[in-house]
């Protein structure tokens, strides 16, 4: 259960169609800041907090340049304003040694 204000860990949600669609939501905002071309791959870990809606930290695997690559985002949605911001996309660790 999500507490007000902590993060906490989203169990067996990496497979769920909602967060499917925020990662690639999230590698879609941040090729289209960036001019790139990462392409999803999978979700790996799935991080929520709720605030004025709720913000989810994704762990996800995606394609850069033909490495593959870990990033984490940051997504706020607001589903009652049918919102949903990219706030942070950053990488993690090439994902090659995993």
């Amino acid at each position: 259960m999500a507490v007000a204000g902590g993060i906490t860990e989203s169990k067996g949600v990496e497979n769920s169609l909602e967060i499917d669609t925020l990662a690639r939501f999230a590698v879609d905002e941040h090729n289209k800041k960036q001019n790139a071309l990462v392409e999803f791959v999978k979700v790996v870990n799935t991080k929520q907090q709720v605030v004025a809606g709720t913000m989810y930290y994704i762990t996800l695997e995606a394609n850069d340049g033909g490495e593959k690559k870990t990033y984490e985002a940051k997504v706020w949605v607001k589903p009652w304003m049918n919102y949903q911001e990219l706030q942070e996309f950053k990488l993690v660790d090439a994902a090659s040694s995993a």
